[in-house]
C-alpha cells in the first residue's frame, strides 16, 4: 500500500492506494482520519494522478474523477458508490432517492450507512447526499466540510 498527502483548500487531506488503484482518502478532522500502517510506503509518484485531480477539483476545473479506485467494499456498499458516481456535479440527492436509484426504496437507512462508510470521498462524492427535509446531514469531515465543498461545486457549475 502507497500513502501520499495532499494539502488542500479543506486541509491536508491523506491518500491511500496500491496497484489497484485508490483505496482511501482520510480529511484531517472528523470521523474518519486515518493514519498509514507499518507496512505502508510514503510514494507520491503512485498517486499523482489521483493528487492531480483532487487539485484541479479544488480548483474548479475537474467536474468528474476519472482516477483508478480500488475500494474495499461489500457488493451493496459497490452499488452505493456507484449511484453516489453518478450525481452530477453540483448537485444533491437525498437518502430516500439515492436508495430508489439502487432499485431499494425502503432502504434509505442501510444507503446512509454505506454512505457513511465510503472510503473515498470526494473522488466518490458522499457529500452530495442530504437529509429529506434538504438540510446537510452528517459527514466523515464534519459538516463543516460538506458544506465547502458544496458551496465550491456551486461556485463552479
Amino acid at each position: 500500500m502507497f500513502y501520499r498527502y495532499l494539502d488542500s483548500p479543506i486541509g491536508r487531506l491523506f491518500l491511500a492506494g496500491d496497484e489497484g488503484g485508490l483505496k482511501l482518502i482520510s480529511f484531517p478532522n472528523g470521523k474518519k482520519t486515518y493514519e498509514p500502517e507499518a507496512d505502508w510506503e510514503e510514494k507520491a509518484e503512485a498517486l499523482s494522478e489521483a493528487a492531480r485531480q483532487l487539485t484541479e477539483y479544488f480548483e474548479g476545473k475537474r467536474k468528474q474523477f476519472d482516477v483508478k479506485l480500488s475500494p474495499a467494499v461489500t457488493p451493496f456498499q459497490g452499488r452505493v458508490l456507484q449511484a453516489l458516481q453518478e450525481v452530477p456535479f453540483g448537485e444533491t440527492v437525498t437518502y430516500g432517492e439515492l436508495a430508489r436509484r439502487i432499485g431499494q426504496p425502503k432502504a434509505s437507512r442501510a444507503v446512509g450507512m454505506a454512505n457513511a462508510r465510503n472510503p473515498i470521498p470526494i473522488v466518490i462524492p458522499c457529500h452530495r447526499v442530504i437529509g429529506k427535509s434538504g438540510k446537510l446531514t452528517g459527514y466523515g469531515g464534519g459538516l463543516d466540510i460538506k458544506q465547502a465543498l458544496l458551496n465550491l461545486e456551486q461556485g463552479h457549475r
